[in-house]
Parts: C-alpha cells; sequence; structure tokens
C-alpha cells in the first residue's frame, strides 16, 4: 500500500468499524483504520458493554446468593474487593481489545492511532496521537464514529461525584446513595450494579415509564423487581438544579408525585442516553448530510449523500453493521433490510425484544394478535425461583405468522435469539409451538 494512500479508511474502530475493516481485508482490499485506541474495541469494548456486562455478572451473583436463602441455602455476607473488581473487569477489557489487535496484524489492516477530518470526500487529514499530522488519500470511507453520552448543560461539569456512564464504569467506589437521572437502559444497568454492591439507588425519569419506548408488559415486569432493589424510582419528575457540595450533591426535583423537592446524594450519575459522533469530523467539506439530531443520513446500502463516504452503527443512529457497506464498496447489490434486530437490557430480569411491538403496531394502526405467556406458569421458571417472567409474540392475525417477540425474565437475552429466528425467517406461531 502507498504511503498515503488506501483503498478503504475506516474511522472509528468499534464494533462496526472493526467488522468492516477486517471483512474488507478479507476481500483482498487495503484497508486502513484509524482510531486513538491502541487495538480496536471502541465505546462498546472499552467503556459500554463489555465492562458493564462484567460487572452486571457479579451484581447478579450477588443478588442470587442473597435470594437462596429463600431455598434453605445461606451464605455469609459478601465481601467486596473494590479494587480485584475492577481489576477484573479491566482484564476482561484488555484480553478482548487485545484480540482484536491480533487480528489486525494477521490481516495485515494498517492501524492509524489518531483522529481523522474529512478534508473533501477523497482525503483524510489524521493527526497521530503523538501530534504528527499526515493527509490520506481514500478511494472509499466508512464513517463509525459511534456516540458519546448527552451532557445536560444546565447542571455541574462531570467530576467524581458528577458521573456520566463512563465515570460510572470506573467503580472508584461504592457510594452509600446514588441518584441516576434518566430511567433507560444505561441507567438501568448501572443502576442495577450499584444496587447489588451495596448502595442505595434512586433513579429519576421524566416520562410516565421506565425505558420509554420499550413494551410495557417487559417493563412492568421489570419495574416490580427494581422497586424492591432500589431505595426509590420517581417517575414523571425532573431534576430542576443540582449543586456539587463538599458531602455530596445536592438535587432539586419537580414533579406530583415528589415527596421532598430537595435530597443530597453522595453521588449521581447522568444518564440521559447518548448522542451521534458526528461533530468536528470535517462533514461540511463533504457533500454528508446530518440531521437535525447530529445523526449522519444514510440509504439501505449505508451510503451518504456522499457516494464515496458510507456510515454505519450510532452515528446513523442504529447498531446497523458494516457487512452491507463493504459489499457494496466490493461491487455487490446488497442493502440492509434486517427484519428483526434485537435490543437486550441486561437489567435483573432481563428484558429482550425484536421486530414489531405492540405499541408499535397500534401507531402504525395495524392490525395484531398479542399473546402472553406467564412465567409463573413455567416448571423451569420456577424450579429458579424466579416466576417474575412472561413471553410475549405478536401475530398476524389472519396468517399467525409471528412479527415480533418479547421476553421479560432471566436470560432473555439469550432467549431472545430464537425469536429473531422467527421473525427473519417469516415462521408460524405453529411453527414455534412445534419446535
Amino acid at each position: 500500500m502507498a504511503d498515503n494512500k488506501t483503498q478503504l479508511a475506516v474511522i472509528g474502530g468499534g464494533p462496526g468499524g472493526y467488522a468492516a475493516a477486517f471483512m474488507a481485508a478479507d476481500l483482498d482490499m487495503e484497508v486502513t483504520l484509524i482510531d486513538p485506541e491502541e487495538n480496536p474495541g471502541g465505546v462498546c469494548l472499552y467503556r459500554g458493554c463489555i465492562p458493564s456486562k462484567a460487572l452486571l455478572h457479579v451484581a447478579k451473583l450477588i443478588t442470587e446468593s442473597a435470594e437462596a436463602k429463600d431455598w434453605g441455602v445461606t451464605f455469609a455476607k459478601p465481601e467486596i474487593k473494590l479494587n480485584k473488581l475492577r481489576a477484573w473487569k479491566e482484564d476482561v477489557v484488555a484480553k478482548l481489545t487485545g484480540g482484536l489487535g491480533q487480528l489486525v496484524k494477521q490481516r495485515k489492516i494498517n492501524h492509524i492511532r489518531g483522529k481523522a477530518v474529512f478534508v473533501d470526500n477523497h482525503t483524510l487529514d489524521i493527526t497521530r496521537n503523538d501530534g504528527k499530522t499526515e493527509k490520506l488519500q481514500f478511494e472509499h470511507a466508512i464513517l463509525a464514529t459511534g456516540s458519546v453520552p448527552a451532557a445536560i448543560p444546565s447542571f455541574p461539569p462531570y467530576s467524581d461525584r458528577v458521573m456520566n456512564s463512563t465515570k460510572a464504569l470506573e467503580l472508584k467506589d461504592i457510594p452509600k446513595s446514588l441518584l441516576v437521572v434518566g430511567g433507560g437502559y444505561i441507567g438501568l444497568e448501572m443502576g442495577t450494579v450499584y444496587a447489588a454492591l451495596g448502595t442505595k439507588v434512586t433513579v429519576v425519569e421524566m416520562m410516565p415509564g421506565l425505558l420509554p419506548g420499550a413494551d410495557r408488559d417487559l417493563v412492568n415486569m421489570l419495574g416490580k423487581r427494581l422497586e424492591k432493589r432500589f431505595e426509590s424510582i420517581l417517575l414523571d419528575t425532573r431534576v430542576v438544579e443540582m449543586k456539587e457540595q463538599k458531602n455530596g450533591v445536592k438535587v432539586k426535583f419537580e414533579g406530583d408525585k415528589v415527596e421532598t423537592n430537595e435530597k443530597r446524594f453522595d453521588k449521581v450519575l447522568v444518564a440521559v442516553g447518548r448522542k451521534p459522533r458526528s461533530a468536528g469530523l470535517g462533514l461540511e467539506n463533504t457533500k454528508v448530510k446530518i440531521d437535525e439530531r447530529g445523526f449522519v443520513q444514510v440509504d439501505l446500502q449505508r451510503r451518504t449523500a456522499e457516494s464515496s463516504i458510507f456510515a454505519i452503527g450510532d452515528v446513523v443512529g442504529e447498531s446497523h453493521e458494516g457487512r452491507t457497506a463493504v459489499e457494496v464498496i466490493a461491487g455487490s447489490k446488497a442493502v440492509f433490510e434486517p427484519a428483526a434486530i434485537p435490543a437486550v437490557v441486561f437489567t435483573d430480569p432481563e428484558i429482550a425484544w425484536c421486530g414489531l411491538s405492540e405499541t408499535d403496531a397500534k401507531k402504525q394502526k395495524r392490525e395484531i394478535k398479542a399473546v402472553r405467556f406467564p412465567w409463573a406458569a413455567s416448571g423451569r421458571a420456577t424450579t429458579l425461583g424466579r416466576s417474575d417472567g412472561v413471553t410475549k409474540l405478536v401475530i398476524d392475525p389472519k396468517t399467525e405468522r409471528v412479527l415480533g417477540v418479547g421476553i421479560a425474565g432471566p436470560g432473555a437475552g439469550e432467549l431472545i435469539a430464537e425469536g429473531v429466528l422467527a421473525v427473519e425467517m417469516a415462521a408460524l406461531a405453529s411453527d414455534i409451538s412445534l419446535t
């Protein structure tokens, strides 16, 4: 590969970016991957999915050992060695990212540690981590820069007491009290971890329910258990003021159901979602279009308004795969039209869903039949001591085709795979029952 030219430039080393880079290299393309980290992995492996799942596994173990007393098995109160727990989480991250680093070398991908800015539709200006700059000419580029935690301008800047999800995952200590601002999946997952470690967790959500947008039958199952695990869940409530003090963070609330308008917490986790990392990339020097929320606009082939530039992952609004973009660059007529990308929230219980939800069907005024199976009737769930679950099918009443599946309960993240297959393969309800 010529020093300053590449066939494909992939900007961002997360699961979308590195998967695209690997596939392109396997198709004998000259690939340059630009990312500031030592190894690929992105937010997911370094500061998101993987470290949070490692901690959620520990939380599950602590919770199960405490609940085992109901079955006649009593364990001593766990001793939490925070330094060792942190080291284990970081070791998990190091193993996975290190493995990806080896795959980069094996595929002879040119990995540049730094940040890239578009000069035009075929040129990148790269600033390496050591401060050196260079220009890179490319035939095609895939933008996979992901997302960053959203912030609220009126809140104090992030610190050891006012945290975003990245700070919360560092697990510097176990606070006595924690306020989680935002009842979405990030806030609930991290709240679950801290509650299991002994923190009194309060969640505040401005909407009337947790996990806005998710199926209420699933969320209700989760909400009932979280009410027992968390100190408090404040719905229809806003945080109107937050002041960091020496002994904690003083927070003022506003809402009809709030018993006290002001309360002090040792720490606050601001988990109000994430926003696309589309600013500061020089996209204004190209024809690439960005919507009012900052998402890069793409077609079904993942191509932007600039024919040489593609975009995938969180920067386009959903975790779309890079396979389609690479296939198109390689000359295929592929488009990305999945029927069922699964979503999983790794709380306790887990909730997972795919395909058409009952809520979406109502918005579309589409006729459906919703069928629910409560886990209280499941022998397997009863043997786990966990009957707090439900499986839900959304079915076309005329054809009995399965349009969507939702699951709440232990292991929902694994169980949803059968639902995804059913929706993708246009299975009938009878097909599932026969298996």
